[in-house]
């Protein structure tokens, strides 16, 4: 049994997590905060950059001491129950929902749509995302390995292609970076942390999380300290590299305003900036990597969800699941990446803090010996919260006025919860039950076990 691992070993996984985690639609939300916070986006990229890269990387490590099999698992500590439901909106999410559409939308508007003529936007997103998702329908009933290697020859090649873009952007500015948007002219840096949510890496990161942990057993790490280390190392090599990715292209979103204007989305400002350094051939030479990449972001994610629905019900075939869940991508993506975008963020409010607050319990669960208390008890906490912040942020969404109930609720929680304004109002009240009840199950298992040790002495 081994220890430790060789860097070359570690840099390998670490690719392969940047790999899974990076999807072009990874380079659309830094571009578009850059674009938004202007003067302010150092403050803002670094909340970006919190929940980011961060958050992900939290998640990596939790799955790393768990020592759970999958994420049902590990979720299934609160109750079996809420370990399918949390694991089954998760794969929803980060799939067919959201994530899967995303990917043909981001294809389409980065590769696609420069070429068309504006007033055949609709059908060719149409026309394209029918095309899309036919072929990653195709590729998810007959998995092949060559997926897996275009995958592997993507990811550098979107890595040193972002990177010589950078480096212009560097050199030679695409202009001045002008006054943020209203948005983020005051509390950038919650706004960027808002914005991380987007990228839906910390959800990802739960299930990815195996991945990585198969991949180091499979190297002969066994051991939990040995696998959280290297899942440590591994998961600082990925984020490193998204870090990087995010701040620069997040600068040339912020220097792009006054030579492009502003977008609803930071799709085109990748192709319009492609175009200004390198023309014509930067153009497509973008267009066809990120669809490519959007692609085996696609096929991967109709897979894992296909597998997983196929094994929480198994009358559904895999192919049925992979079927449903490819019109259901087709039909939402022609929605368009803008709406999307905005009716991801009120579903992220409510899921984001009940994976975070995972995480958190997995980390100190030895503490209170991994009480289901204590798990019960903060993520009832959480969802109390974080189910009002997703209806809060529909109704804002839709420019609704919030229903009788919702205003009383609402009105209470800013008057009583810290940041509930910024989005974190959930945070305390779980820190405050977490050490309350592992307290309480502390107190209650000695008075078990000094019990116990009574009765056996008596026998």
């Amino acid at each position: 049994m081994q220890n430790k691992l060789p860097f070359s070993r570690y840099f390998v996984i670490g690719v392969m997590l940047f790999a899974l985690f990076f999807g072009a639609g990874n380079l659309i939300f830094p571009a578009a905060l850059g674009q938004n916070a202007g003067s302010n986006v150092w403050m803002a990229v670094t909340g970006f950059l919190i929940t980011g890269i961060g958050l992900p990387f939290l998640g990596i490590l939790a799955m790393g001491l768990s020592g759970s099999k999958n994420l049902e698992e590990l979720a299934s500590r609160v109750h079996p129950l809420y370990g399918i439901i949390f694991t089954s909106l998760l794969y929803l999410t980060i799939g067919p929902f959201f994530a899967a559409p995303r990917t043909g939308a981001v294809a389409y508007d980065i590769g696609i749509a420069p070429f068309v003529n504006e007033g055949y936007g609709q059908i060719g997103l149409i026309v394209f995302t029918a095309l899309f998702f036919i072929v990653t329908l195709w590729f998810s009933l007959n998995p092949a390995k060559l997926v897996d290697r275009v995958g592997k020859i993507l990811s550098p090649a979107i890595i040193v292609l972002i990177f010589i873009l950078l480096v212009m952007v560097i050199i030679k500015p695409l202009g001045s970076i002008e006054a943020p948007q209203e948005a983020y002219a005051n509390g950038a840096f919650m706004k960027g942390f808002m914005e991380g949510y987007n990228t839906m890496d910390a959800l990802a990161s739960l299930v990815f999380g195996i991945i990585v942990i198969n991949s180091i057993r499979a190297m002969g790490i066994t051991s939990t300290r040995g696998i959280l280390i290297a899942s440590a190392k591994s998961g600082l090599i990925a984020t490193i590299f998204l870090g990087i990715i995010y701040v620069g292209v997040a600068y040339l979103g912020a220097t792009s305003t006054g030579t492009f204007g502003l977008f609803d989305t930071g799709g085109p400002v990748l192709g319009k900036a492609s175009f200004y350094y390198f023309g014509t051939f930067g153009t497509v030479m973008l267009s066809v990597i990120i669809l490519l990449a959007c692609l085996t972001t696609s096929i991967g994610l109709m897979t894992a969800c296909g597998e997983y629905f196929h094994t929480l019900v198994p009358k559904v075939s895999y192919k049925m699941w992979v079927l449903i869940f490819s019109l259901v991508s087709f039909v939402i993506a022609n929605f368009g990446l803008s709406n999307i975008i905005n009716y991801s963020i009120p579903v992220l409010m409510f899921l984001y803090p009940l994976a975070v607050a995972l995480m958190l319990l997995t980390f100190l669960s030895k503490l209170f010996n991994h009480s289901r208390l204590v798990y019960v008890a903060a993520i009832s906490v959480t969802f109390l919260i974080s189910i009002i912040d997703g209806f809060k942020t529909f109704c804002d969404l839709l420019g609704m006025e919030y229903f009788g109930w919702l205003t009383h609720i609402v009105s209470f929680y800013e008057r009583v919860l810290p940041f509930y304004k910024n989005g974190l109002g959930w945070l305390l009240p779980v820190l405050i039950t977490i050490f309350i009840t592992g307290i309480f199950a502390s107190v209650h298992n000695f008075s078990a076990l000094r019990v116990k040790n009574k009765t056996e002495s008596a026998l």
